[in-house]
Order: structure tokens, then sequence, then C-alpha cells
């Protein structure tokens, strides 16, 4: 029998030494710089469910200025499911990623048909709704019914890693069900609202994917990382990092797409420009096409009726035979 590879195995238990060091070294620097976020002021499962929504792909910076004005016109999830779903659209502008509105918006109706208007508090019943993932469940459990579990984010992730298995490149050495099980072998259950918190920090302000602040970090004692990164003469530059990253992307040489080209962007000009519309007032596709395209052509009417289609699909659209509307 072949000895099995380090990405196909689960991560070791840490030591009860090394957990109580991480432990205490982390929650005290947290305690001390943690972030001040409108989000951790609140316990409403509503409010902390649209922080969540908001934040999938988008900078905090970005979501801050939106959340407040969001609650402001949707202050309830009776509220939210009763909107207009262009109201929601419109009010969503400018975080992108448009879809993200009309899903929040599902699952608040979800909870008032399943639920009797009540977020569900276990990660079983919130998985159930449709939208809501591993993650944007267990931080619902967590942050605002203050559960002892563990959730995983791009930030926690690489956090865990570096911490207990060391630098993730050239390969991860854990797959996302494995780095699950790590973070629920080292949650402290006494403390896993902070502990959660603090590993977003750490890993939003400190421990970042391309230019990690080793030197400041309050986890150097234990950080397996840390350790193989000192190994460097050129430690702590940062240099390290990206060089031990381009030794590993053997990748072949491609020329990205400019955003200006691609289907999102466009998506994105066509919802726009709907939302300057009056509430019922319907543009037909050969009317819409040159509005979000200065060089549209007929030939590219079968390309505008796909992005279209893939935005009623989505529930971003409503189009009949007289043109297309937000819903």
């Amino acid at each position: 029998m072949s000895k099995a590879s380090p990405s196909s195995s689960q991560p070791s238990q840490p030591t009860s030494a090394l957990l109580e060091r991480v432990h205490s070294s982390l929650l005290s620097w947290y305690a001390a710089e943690q972030r001040h976020l409108p989000w951790r002021t609140t316990s409403d499962p509503y409010a902390i469910l649209v922080s969540e929504i908001m934040l999938q792909q988008t900078q905090v910076d970005r979501v801050l200025p939106k959340y407040q004005q969001f609650l402001a016109a949707f202050p309830t999830l009776t509220a939210l499911a009763e909107a207009p779903t262009a109201d929601v659209i419109a009010a969503w502008v400018p975080l992108g990623y448009n879809m993200r509105a009309v899903r929040l918006q599902s699952i608040a109706r979800q909870v008032i048909s399943e639920y009797a208007g009540r977020i569900p508090d276990t990660i079983d019943a919130l998985l159930t709704l449709k939208g809501i993932g591993r993650y944007t469940a267990g931080a619902i459990a967590c942050f605002a019914y203050r559960k002892p579990v563990a959730t995983v984010d791009t930030n926690i992730r690489r956090v865990l890693h570096r911490i207990f298995l060391g630098l993730e490149h050239p390969e991860p050495k854990a797959n996302d069900a494995q780095m699950l099980t790590l973070a629920e072998q080292v949650l402290p259950h006494d403390a896993a609202y902070n502990w959660n918190q603090a590993l977003m920090d750490l890993g939003a302000t400190i421990c970042t994917s391309n230019s990690p602040q080793c030197t400041q970090c309050p986890m150097q004692d234990s950080c397996q990382a840390f350790a193989e990164m000192s190994q460097y003469s050129l430690f702590p530059s940062g240099t390290v990092l990206r060089q031990l990253r381009k030794v590993a992307e053997k990748k072949a040489p491609y020329k990205a797409q400019p955003f200006t080209s691609s289907n999102r962007y466009f998506r994105g000009r066509i919802v726009d420009l709907l939302r300057a519309l009056p509430a019922d007032q319907r543009i037909s596709l050969r009317e819409l096409g040159p509005k979000i395209k200065s060089d549209f052509s007929e030939d590219e009417l079968t390309w505008l009726q796909r992005i279209v289609a893939g935005l009623v699909k989505d529930g971003l659209l409503n189009a009949t035979e007289d043109g297309v509307r937000l819903p």
C-alpha cells in the first residue's frame, strides 16, 4: 500500500500546550487590536445575515457605508421579504454581484414561510436555506446565537493553515473539509465568538495572502509558516513568499481578459441602466444593446439574449416580448 500524500490525510491534532499558547496569544491580540465593525455590535440574526451576504466577495471598506443604508431601507426580515425585488436590487448598488441581493431576499422569504420568521440557530437548519453555505451557517450560529461552532472563510483558512500546517504553497496540505476539521479541533469553546473574529482580523490585517507582516504577528512563537520562512535570508521582506509562489506556479502564460469586455461587466451595466428607468418601463434588446456597448451591432443580439437570459434565471430581470425591466 502506498503512503498517503499530505493532501489526503487528516491534519494531526495539535497538542494541548500548543493550543493553549495559540489561544492566549491570538485572543489577547484581538482584545487590543480588533476592528470596530457595526455588525459586531449586534446579535440580531437578520443584521448579521445581511452583513455576511454583503461581505461575500466584497471588501469591508466597501460594505461599511452600504450596510447601514440597506438596514435603514429594510430594517427587518419581513420588510425585506415584502419589498419589490427591484427596490432590493437598487438598494444593493454599488456593491456588485447583484445576485446576492436577490438571494438575500429569497432567504428572507424562505425563513418567513418555513421558520415563522425566525432565522434558525443550528448549522443543519441554516443549511436548509437556499443560498446559505457552511461558512455563512457557522457565522450566523456563532455571531448571532453565540454557539460554539467553527467556521472557515478565506482568511480563517489561511491563518489556521499557516499556524498549524505551515506555508500553503506550493500546494495546500489540507482541503476545505480537512480545514474545517482542524478548525473544529482548535476551537476554544468558551471563546468561540472572539476566536473566529480574531482569526478573520488577523488574516485581513497581518497574515495577508501576498504580504504578511510576520514581524508584527502575535503568533510568531507558534506559527509553523513563520518557522519555515525564517530559514531564508531575505525573510521577512515578503520576497520569500512571493519567490516560493513563483517557483510553484508553472502554468502556461495567458492574457487576462479585460474586465470591461467580460459578461459580468455587461450584466452590471444592464442592471444599472434599468435601475435608472421608471419602475414599469421596459426596454427592448435592440434599444438596450447600444446603451451598454457603444459599438453594439445586430450580430451581437444573440450574445445579448444569452446575458439577459442569465439575468432572468438569476431573478435579476423580468423579460417579455415587449422588453426587459427589473423584477
